[in-house]
């Protein structure tokens, strides 16, 4: 994943799950990605420039690629089997998603559904390895002590109601807590002494979640906004992960419909500064190891485990035509 302002003229190196890729523009603008390695000696095509033609020429001896990875050798123009490994890559809210060249478009995330206004999106890096990140955002027990505006106080955790579901390729949490008191929240019309819902889902066809947050009265009584996170996991090396936030947000009352485009970035910001505060604390159990032997676990910790074995048979599926942690595939474009 790469945010489409970052790709122009030149091309742009992406580091993904141990393997690197070149994504570049061709002559009508529309973005191509191949693999980080000329045909010929392994030059990194990211070093190289695009031609006038869209062609990626490669830094060390010309060679040149068009979108589909069909070469040419203008040293040895008869020379054949000049192939450079070529992907799919989609440009939507604003980023470009990239996977192998057999993935169907209708499989590329959709995002949220038609009644969600899109507020913006963002990207962090983690100074973590991917289990390490996907493990802080898998359970909100850390609430209190790592964030200060959404969900409950540390003198609340005894209020907290917790359902963890564990399904074949993705898992599901929900919460309900007291919101703590916190002055953003007024812009989402939340007040005080109402209930907090965090209700998400986890999936693995590449790894990430859907968090729906929601409040309602003491009484029962929605209130009029509900927010949506996308957050994408995406391993960079083996000691990052970058984090990719896509922020939408919905009402069902249409009076405050045409107040949906501002509430919407309120909700952006109140995401970014959560992220924010993972992204501050995460280097301090960022050497927390990968098999979970010898932890006393509690009941908020139930996705974990289960997580670990989707991750592995789906995300982590070695394929044979292509060495190491394989790129993951879309599969599934509900529920992203």
């Amino acid at each position: 994943m790469l945010p489409s302002g970052q790709l122009r003229r030149q091309p742009v190196r992406v580091e993904l799950a141990g393997h690197a890729y070149a994504f570049f523009r061709d002559a009508s603008g529309k973005a191509a990605a191949l693999s980080d390695a000329c045909p010929h000696r392994f030059a990194p095509l990211s070093k190289g420039i695009v031609t006038k033609e869209g062609q990626l020429q490669c830094p060390y001896h010309g060679w040149r690629f068009d979108a589909r990875g069909q070469g040419v050798n203008p040293s040895q123009p008869e020379l054949r089997h000049c192939e450079a490994k070529s992907f799919q890559v989609v440009e939507r809210h604003g980023y470009l998603w990239l996977a192998h060249a057999d993935t169907p478009l209708s499989a590329m995330p959709e995002l949220a559904g038609d009644d969600y206004v899109f507020g913006g999106t963002f990207s962090t890096l983690f100074q973590a390895p991917l289990h390490v990140a996907l493990d802080n955002f898998s359970e909100d027990e850390h609430t209190p002590f790592v964030h200060t505006r959404l969900g409950w106080s540390g003198a609340q955790t005894g209020a907290v109601e917790f359902e963890a579901h564990n399904h074949d390729d993705h898992t599901e949490v929900h919460y309900r807590a007291p919101q703590r008191p916190a002055p953003i929240m007024r812009l989402l019309t939340v007040g005080k002494g109402d209930i907090f819902h965090n209700d998400w889902v986890t999936r693995f066809d590449p790894v990430r979640s859907v968090y729906t947050i929601r409040w309602t009265t003491s009484q029962g009584k929605p209130r009029p906004f509900i927010t949506q996170a996308h957050i994408f996991f995406v391993p960079e090396t083996a000691r990052t992960t970058r984090l990719h936030v896509f922020s939408f947000l919905r009402t069902a009352v249409p009076a405050l419909k045409p107040f949906l485009p501002v509430a919407a970035k309120a909700a952006l910001g109140l995401t970014w500064w959560e992220v924010r505060d993972d992204a501050r604390f995460i280097p301090t159990v960022a050497d927390t190891p990968y098999s979970h032997k010898g932890m006393r676990l509690d009941k908020y910790d139930k996705p974990l485990v289960h997580q670990r074995k989707l991750m592995e048979r789906i995300y982590y599926a070695h394929e044979a035509h292509e060495p190491g942690p394989a790129l993951p595939r879309v599969r599934d474009a509900t529920g992203t």
